[in-house]
């Protein structure tokens, strides 16, 4: 592919003003994958843990110590990684199903959750699916102040309005299809003082794309519950598939009877030889994070340069791994999702179009030319075919090869309005 001037021109440029924004990110990297070091150290990871477990999964050592490494690495007192939750919706779904019980209240905080858990939470009017309001839990919510910041007086209002029937209070770390800012670790850490001083509620967060983005987890603040996907950041690009939870001994206890049943737990689960990529995934993650974080500053720079909005700016501080760019039209939106396509190693050839996508209430245009599925920690770009018209764009294994697909994006749109 041979790029305009223009774009090699601005890609310099760009790169010349990420030289710190990049070394930061390169530290933060390195304080991570000392933390994952010194904890495959202390739990004495060896060749044999990589072996799989069939069946019921007894004495699976492998599984057992990944998710003790999961709770060291994320400041958590227990963990539990699993290769048969089927996304990060599951995962959270299996963590509201275990701690909330009927008549409880789960109150989100940072405004309505992301769009695949209104069917989850469900609607009272509508029954018959198991929602959780099918199981007469209540839902209630304390949108997002005006600047994207938290209304603690909204907080402290539902509070004492619920009582002692908020039994979970619900943070999504990351944006969703919001426009608002990404919440780091000290951030949640806030909230989830404010909650405890005034309730008796679990905190739980929705992590997916905020795992080593920092240098500490939500649950090193006070979080009772993170929870992820092992196709976003915590598998490094290597897991297959899979979630994982972490928190406090109690909640998790709770949340495994959900997973599985009351009285098994984690005892059963068999790991069927998936074990050895989420130890070498979870070794790469605080790497490939920081690639995925590079691209994304890159992108920012890029695209703020040809007149477009964006969020985060190149040189902020970045708490997870997406990158908006606001285009204010569909064709913008699909041009830039087709360069994304174009510039990935798989399905290259493919131009994505806008679909009834399941769990969404726009059509939603999506590119993701990804070595394992729906991989948010490789290269993928999506976004709803509603105003704004944002795209949503994260990951890059390689910070080269996000590169050159950035610049294949800008390629396709600087096309699309010639």
């Amino acid at each position: 592919m041979e790029f305009s001037d223009r774009i090699l021109q601005l890609t310099a440029e760009a790169e010349a003003a990420l030289a710190p924004v990049f070394k930061e990110m390169d530290e933060v990297a390195y304080r991570n994958s000392a933390r994952v070091l010194d904890s495959y150290r202390r739990h004495r990871v060896s060749e044999t843990m990589f072996a799989g477990s069939t069946g019921y999964g007894y004495g699976d050592t492998g599984r057992d110590a990944m998710g003790d490494i999961y709770a060291d690495v994320f400041g958590a007192e227990a963990a539990f990684v699993r290769h048969n939750i089927v996304n990060g919706t599951q995962a959270i779904a299996t963590v509201l199903f275990g701690l909330l019980r009927p008549g409880d209240v789960m109150l989100a905080v940072t405004g309505r959750p992301y769009d695949t858990l209104s069917q989850v939470i469900g609607d009272k009017t509508k029954n018959g699916d198991g929602s959780l309001a099918d199981f007469g839990v209540d839902y209630d919510e304390v949108p997002l102040l005006a600047d994207g910041g938290i209304d603690f007086d909204g907080i402290d209002a539902k509070l004492k309005e619920h009582g002692a029937r908020v039994k979970v209070v619900f943070i999504q770390r990351s944006k969703g299809y919001a426009n608002r800012p990404t919440l780091s670790s000290e951030e949640i850490g806030e909230i989830a003082r404010f909650s405890k001083a005034r309730s008796g509620a679990y905190v739980v967060v929705d992590n997916c794309y905020g795992e080593f983005c920092d240098d500490s987890e939500p649950t090193a603040h006070g979080a009772d519950v993170i929870v992820g996907s092992l196709i976003k950041n915590p598998g490094g690009g290597l897991a297959a598939s899979g979630g994982y939870v972490a928190g406090t001994a109690r909640a998790v206890e709770l949340c495994s009877y959900r997973l599985t049943s009351v009285g098994i737990g984690l005892e059963c689960g068999a790991s069927l030889g998936q074990t050895r990529d989420f130890f070498r995934g979870f070794f790469f993650a605080p790497h490939v994070v920081a690639q995925a974080k590079k691209t994304a500053a890159l992108a920012a720079y890029i695209f703020e340069h040809l007149g477009y909005e964006v969020e985060p700016k190149y040189d902020e501080r970045r708490h997870d791994i997406i990158q908006t760019v606001k285009f204010g039209n569909p064709e913008g939106l699909c041009a830039f999702c087709r360069g994304i396509q174009a510039g990935s190693p798989v399905d290259a050839f493919v131009t994505p179009e806008p679909w009834e996508m399941p769990g969404y209430d726009d059509k939603v245009i999506m590119a993701a030319g990804t070595f394992i599925q729906g991989a948010s920690i490789e290269l993928s770009a999506d976004g709803p075919l509603r105003p704004p018209y944002t795209a949503f764009f994260q990951g890059g294994l390689t910070y080269e090869s996000g590169k050159y697909a950035i610049m294949m994006a800008a390629d396709s749109l600087l096309k699309e309005i010639s």
